[in-house]
């Protein structure tokens, strides 16, 4: 095996895993990787850093087997490797957890660790042995200290939870190279710091990390090096602990980014929602205002009940008792397509949850919801629906060849991007954001924070639910602090920090 020098910047001779040279791979209109090099050493947990777009996920779709390059060699451990499917990754060492969860709702967490490798009597090889599938399941669960049921179903189970069940997943394979693909977007601070030993611990064994993510402020904690990239190119591989967070924004978006946050001063209006000691089969005797033209944050750890109100807000979850109050009319929201016939539209922490349909374009998903906006008579306008679609892709600067891309091969933050078009368009006095900045960049983040200010401006009302408290901090008049499924504590934004909110979220009172 070869010693190189990897780095840009310090002087390491690392044991390289992994060597991609050269890779290359074309969309329809769309050059993805353009003669793209990547290097991983045996031990260490390797940044990869980029814009939406950049093509960090053509990337390792490339590499687990998802994707065939078109150009370009692979080397792993030292040999030349073609990977035809993500089952030969697998087989070489190459474990993948996307963003998007690859599991299976109706299946217990068991079935959904060994899908596909599921043990089977001695004598009867055509019968799963049930006994061994869930001890085996319960150990893996154990070693990585999880607390969770290896015979619950994951449709059953938090975002947070299924993020645990994928890690379990492809820790069981005894992957050599594992590749985490925003893997802490989901979890509490408790989960991370969870995660972080988990993966202290499989370098401790030689394992390697490509670790995909937009929260810069991890990389000092758990990274070694990183390399950005910049439309579909590598720009740079830098040692983590030489280098600064302006540094990697500059690099990753080709301009300095200095505001993270852009300053503005709403003019508040009229009280437009009252939520009086409402309560769901999830939440408890909630009470709070809403006002126009104001950004309402609601914070929380993972299972506070957040999203459970978001959900009563929008018709999922039905009010068993209490009263919400919109516009001074008290109502009983009786479905989602209620909601939003009474101006609430909602942008889910998941996007495949009332969020995408990806088989479909980027224009049929942004005018899907109001539609009857672009309808005469029962005929669909397709000029009107056009114009509007890439009025919105133009708005927020949403990365595609055109209208007619699926969404399924957008990447994570341009498909949230035509998520937030398709509620614009229906022009609700109420947006709840639920996680808005869930796997999107820093220069994508600072598109919608101003849009978010402009639709204020427009008189529009916004609930935004955020586990990244900076950005709640940031961007909130009032903050809502959730715990144990009520509401534990407001405050206005003057008077909170990130420490008091911890507080109150953990049970303080």
């Amino acid at each position: 095996m070869r010693d190189r020098q990897l780095l840009c910047k310090g002087e390491f001779n690392l044991e390289t895993v992994l060597e991609m040279r050269n890779i290359c791979k074309e969309f329809p209109g769309v050059k993805a990787l353009d003669n793209a090099n990547l290097e991983i050493a045996r031990g260490e947990v390797h940044v990869l850093l980029g814009e939406n777009g950049a093509g960090k996920s053509t990337l390792i779709r490339i590499l687990s087997g998802a994707y065939h390059k078109d150009a370009g060699t692979i080397e792993f451990d030292g040999k030349p490797i073609s990977i035809e499917s993500p089952r030969q990754a697998l087989a070489y060492g190459i474990s993948t957890i996307y963003q998007e969860f690859n599991l299976v709702p109706s299946l217990s967490v068991a079935e959904n660790i060994f899908l596909g490798r599921e043990p089977v009597q001695k004598n009867m090889p055509t019968h799963l042995n049930a006994k061994q599938l869930y001890d085996d399941a319960q150990k893996i669960l154990d070693e990585l200290h999880l607390d969770l049921n290896p015979r619950a179903k994951v449709g059953t189970l938090s975002v947070s939870q299924r993020q645990m069940v994928e890690i379990s997943k492809a820790l069981s394979h005894n992957a050599k190279l594992l590749i985490m693909d925003e893997p802490t977007a989901t979890l509490s601070d408790k989960e991370i710091a969870r995660l972080f030993e988990i993966i202290t611990k499989f370098k401790q064994i030689g394992g390697s990390i490509i670790y995909i993510s937009h929260r810069l402020e991890e990389f000092k904690q758990i990274g070694d090096r990183v390399t950005v990239m910049r439309d579909g190119r590598m720009i740079a591989t830098l040692s983590i602990a030489e280098t600064d967070t302006v540094e990697l924004i500059r690099l990753m978006a080709g301009r300095e980014i200095t505001e993270q946050y852009p300053s503005f001063k709403r003019s508040l209006g009229e009280e437009v929602l009252r939520v009086e000691n409402a309560s769901t089969k999830h939440v408890k005797n909630l009470s709070f205002t809403l006002r126009k033209g104001e950004i309402l944050g609601v914070a929380g750890l993972m299972g506070s009940g957040r999203t459970e109100m978001a959900r009563m807000l929008f018709g999922i979850d039905h009010v068993t008792e209490g009263k919400i109050v919109i516009d001074g009319e008290a109502v009983t929201l009786r479905s989602p397509k209620h909601a939003i016939s009474k101006g609430i539209g909602f942008v889910t922490e998941d996007r495949k949850e009332l969020g995408l349909v990806l088989p479909m374009n980027v224009k049929e998903n942004i005018t899907l919801v109001e539609l009857q906006q672009f309808t005469t008579a029962g005929v669909v306008s397709f000029k009107k629906e056009t114009v509007a679609a890439r009025d919105y892709v133009k708005k927020l600067g949403i990365r595609t060849p055109g209208i007619a891309q699926k969404v399924v091969n957008l990447s994570g933050g341009n498909q949230q991007k035509v998520v937030v078009s398709k509620w614009l368009l229906t022009k609700s006095k109420i947006l709840i954001f639920d996680e808005p900045t869930r796997g999107i960049d820093v220069g994508a983040r600072f598109e919608i924070y101003n849009l978010m200010n402009q639709l204020t401006s427009e008189g529009v009302s916004i609930i935004m639910i955020s586990s990244d408290l900076p950005e709640v901090l940031g961007m909130s008049e009032r903050i809502l602090i959730m715990s144990r499924g009520t509401l534990a504590k407001e405050l206005r934004a003057e008077d909170a920090n990130q420490e008091n909110i911890l507080y109150y979220a953990t049970g303080g009172v």
